[in-house]
């Protein structure tokens, strides 16, 4: 059975940091990624990482400010988020996939996590 647990999301300010965490476990993945939607709107890609040679995708709107990276050992994928502002606030869901190919869209994305909030105040 897969799973995937999301931890670290919670309320801070505008500027702050937060360090999401993501467990996989049941089975290898290819890639795992992390999107977020913010109420009233619609699912986006965050950032991505490939479980292999750790080959980074991210969102125009994150890139410079957050960071994914993963660990093997533990199975785990992390997402650093610095600077952080209003816009960001969301959940955050970490998804994986079992192909090759894709890596910005839902679509592209076999298996999902629960989410957690991040909340950013002004």
């Amino acid at each position: 059975q897969v799973q995937l647990v999301e931890s670290g999301g919670g309320l801070v300010q505008a500027g702050g940091s937060l360090r999401l965490s993501c467990v996989a476990s049941g089975r290898t993945f290819n890639k795992l990624g992390w999107f977020r939607q913010a109420p009233g709107r619609e699912r986006e890609f965050v950032s991505a990482i490939t479980w292999s040679l750790g080959v980074t995708y991210y969102a125009d709107s994150v890139k410079g400010r957050f960071t994914i990276s993963r660990d093997n050992a533990k199975n785990t994928v992390y997402l650093q988020m610095n600077n952080l502002k209003p816009e960001d606030t969301a959940v955050y869901h970490c998804a994986a996939s079992p192909y090759t190919w894709g890596s910005r869209s839902s679509s592209d994305y076999e298996y999902w996590g629960q989410g957690t909030q991040v909340t950013v105040s002004s």
